[in-house]
Formats: C-alpha cells, sequence, structure tokens
C-alpha cells in the first residue's frame, strides 16, 4: 500500500478549513480562557501549574513510547531548571535529565529557530548513552537504515505487523531541510493547525533511529507555545495523547496511509487538544487546593520528612500510605514513621482508614472534612 510521502503531492498537505473551523474556534477561545485564569492566580501559584504540567508531559511522553520515567525525579529536575526552591528534591537519572533538556528548550526557547543541530542536540539528550534499549543508535544525525527500510511495527518475530515504514534515509536530509524551511515561516496557517501539521510531517519523515514520537510532540508543544507567547505550560497534550494513545496511533497510521488530505487529522488534533486544555482546569483545581492546604499550616513547625511525604500526596501520590510506606520513603525508622503520622493526624492533616494490618492514611484537604462520616479516625 502506498505512503502518504509516496502521494505526488508531497509535501503540500492540505484540509477542508469549513470542517475543522469550529473546532480551531473553540480551541483558540479556551486557551484564552485558561491563560487568563492563570494569570489571576498569582506568579507562584502559576509557577507550580506550570511545574505540574511540564512534569506530566515529560512523563506522559515518554510513557506512549513505552518508557517509565520517575516522577520525583522529573519533577526535581524541572523544578531546578526553573529555580524553584522545593523541599524534597532528588537526584535524577541521565535519561531523565535529557528528555526534560528537550521539553524545556522547545517551550522555553520557543522563539528561536528550529534547526538540524538543535534537533540533533536534542536527540542526542534523549539517548546519552548512544543506545535505546539494548540496541545502539546512531545519535545526533539522521537515520542511515543500514540497508533495511525503517519500519514501525508490532507483535512478535515472525507475526509482525508493519504500520507504517518511512521514507529512504537517502531523502531525509532533503524531506527535513523542506520541513524546517516551512516550520520557520507557516504562512498564515492558525498555529493550532502548525502544531498538527508539524507533528504529522515530522513523525512522517521518521528522521531519526528512534525518539521521533518524543521529538514530534516537543515541537508540536513548541508550536502552541508561539501561539500563546508564552514559556509557561498550563496544559498537557501528550498526557491527553496518552489517555487517547490507542485512537492516536490508530489515527496516525490511517493517515500516513491515506493521501495528502489531512483533514481528519487535523480535526482529531485539534479535538484532542481541546480536551487537554479541558482537563488543565483539573490541574489548576489542584493548585488552588494544595496552596489552601499549606495555609493551614503555615504558622506549624512541620519536619522536613513530614513536609516531603505531604507534598508527595499532594502530587498524587499512587497507592495507598502506610506506615511502612513512610519509613521507605522517608528512609526513617519504623518507629519514627509512627510518630510523624500520629503527630500529622492529631493537627488534621492526615485522617486514618481502615484498621490493622490494612491500616492507611489519607490527606485531609479541607479542614470540614477532618471527621467526616464513613471514615476511620
Amino acid at each position: 500500500m502506498a505512503y502518504i510521502w509516496q502521494d505526488p503531492h508531497w509535501p503540500k498537505l492540505h484540509w477542508d478549513d469549513a470542517i475543522v473551523a469550529r473546532c480551531l474556534a473553540r480551541v483558540a477561545r479556551e486557551q484564552g480562557r485558561i491563560l487568563g485564569k492563570m494569570e489571576g492566580i498569582g506568579f507562584d501559584l502559576r509557577a507550580e501549574a506550570h511545574l505540574r504540567t511540564l512534569t506530566d508531559d515529560v512523563i506522559q511522553s515518554s510513557e506512549i513510547e513505552g518508557q517509565k520515567l520517575e516522577r520525583d525525579q522529573v519533577r526535581s529536575s524541572i523544578a531546578r531548571r526553573l529555580g524553584m526552591d522545593l523541599a524534597g528534591l532528588v537526584p535524577a537519572d541521565r535519561d531523565v535529565e535529557g528528555v526534560v533538556e528537550m521539553m524545556m528548550d522547545a517551550t522555553s526557547n520557543y522563539a528561536k529557530p528550529l534547526t538540524a543541530e538543535r534537533l540533533f542536540d536534542w536527540h542526542a539528550a534523549l539517548f546519552p548513552t548512544g543506545r535505546s534499549g539494548m540496541r545502539a543508535i546512531k545519535v545526533g544525525a539522521w537515520r542511515q537504515d543500514s540497508g533495511d527500510p525503517m519500519q514501525v511495527v508490532s507483535g512478535p518475530i515472525g507475526r509482525e505487523k508493519v504500520h507504517y515504514e518511512a521514507p529512504p534515509a537517502n531523502r531525509v536530509s532533503d524531506e527535513m531541510n523542506a520541513f524546517l524551511r516551512w516550520f520557520a515561516k507557516p504562512d498564515d496557517t492558525p498555529p493550532q493547525l502548525v502544531a498538527g501539521l508539524a507533528h504529522l510531517w515530522f513523525v512522517t519523515i521518521h528522521p531519526f533511529e528512534d525518539g521521533n514520537g518524543r521529538i514530534a510532540r516537543a515541537i508540536a508543544d513548541m508550536a502552541l507555545a508561539r501561539s500563546e507567547e508564552t514559556n509557561q505550560r498550563f496544559y498537557s497534550m501528550s498526557s491527553q495523547i496518552r489517555l487517547e494513545r490507542n485512537d492516536y496511533y490508530d489515527m496516525l497510521e490511517s493517515t500516513q496511509r491515506s493521501d495528502t488530505d489531512i483533514t481528519r487529522w487535523q480535526g482529531w488534533f485539534l479535538e484532542c487538544l481541546l480536551r487537554a486544555i479541558e482537563r488543565a482546569h483539573t490541574t489548576l483545581g489542584a493548585v488552588l487546593a494544595k496552596a489552601r492546604f499549606w495555609e493551614r499550616f503555615a504558622k506549624q513547625a512541620l519536619n522536613e520528612r513530614q513536609t516531603k511525604v505531604l507534598n508527595l500526596l499532594l502530587e498524587g501520590f499512587q497507592g495507598k500510605l502506610t506506615s511502612s510506606k513512610w519509613a521507605k520513603l522517608t528512609k526513617s525508622s519504623q518507629d519514627t514513621a509512627n510518630r510523624d503520622i500520629a503527630d500529622l493526624v492529631q493537627r488534621g492533616a492526615l485522617r486514618r482508614e481502615g484498621g490493622g494490618r490494612s491500616t492507611s492514611y489519607s490527606l485531609v484537604m479541607d479542614v470540614s472534612d477532618r471527621h467526616s462520616p464513613g471514615r476511620g479516625q
């Protein structure tokens, strides 16, 4: 089957403006609303929302490709680069630092030109050891293919399904030159559509041996940052794509196996972007709830262990908090963990859930919720 890059009109991609116009208007309106809300909450809370969004973006963009990063490492790496003085920062692995460096360069330096050298730097940052898993790859350079075509496949060996085959390596340099020229001057195309087109165009060329999806999403984020003229991110497109990963891959595959009319792709991208922006209101709510929580304890002296674990819970700690988990997280003894927890229960910061071996603890987000019915005391 022919691929989109084999169409005689490639890379002149086009879409029906009338079909995407309504969704485009909604996206632009919601972008304005969320930015307006963030402007009204103050510098510190905006910085917290920005940190949360970038953390989610880095983690989810990597998870789309099957790579799981530690949240506390990602958050710490971003916080240090933003100059935020937070409790409980931890060292980050090289692979975490590399992804963070790429994503932050794309959005913080959105006004800088996108060049081949900059893309090579991003790619080298993604693969600091020159390996993708167990496989050595060519880093910081266009792919060579070694005689075999670049294919996206799934399934066990011998029963692989080919989802996509990229242009041959000897075309990549010219293809990327055309892409970069367009990205520098995308005419009067609305920036939200520039983001969708850039994502599709780049990942269709597939210029690197690995990391193409993550770099494509970084380029889309860069285009969106340009559209808003701010280096702070308050919604995560990668997080939304992660939630809709199957639809994302299906839409990508069907678009890459069609002609140069990409109306369906642009429509899907805009709808996904709209849902990402709508989810940002949840992030804003969490940031405000966290601020209100700490206001209750502003004049109370908490130790470093208590502050660290409370922040983890406020950031969305996975699973139930037990005294043994507390001891592990804070590298303290079981007796110390029990004392720390009992103190926070007494202060009204934590609530005991269950009893015996199933005892766990949850946050009390509001004073009125401290003794809510049906909860263990």
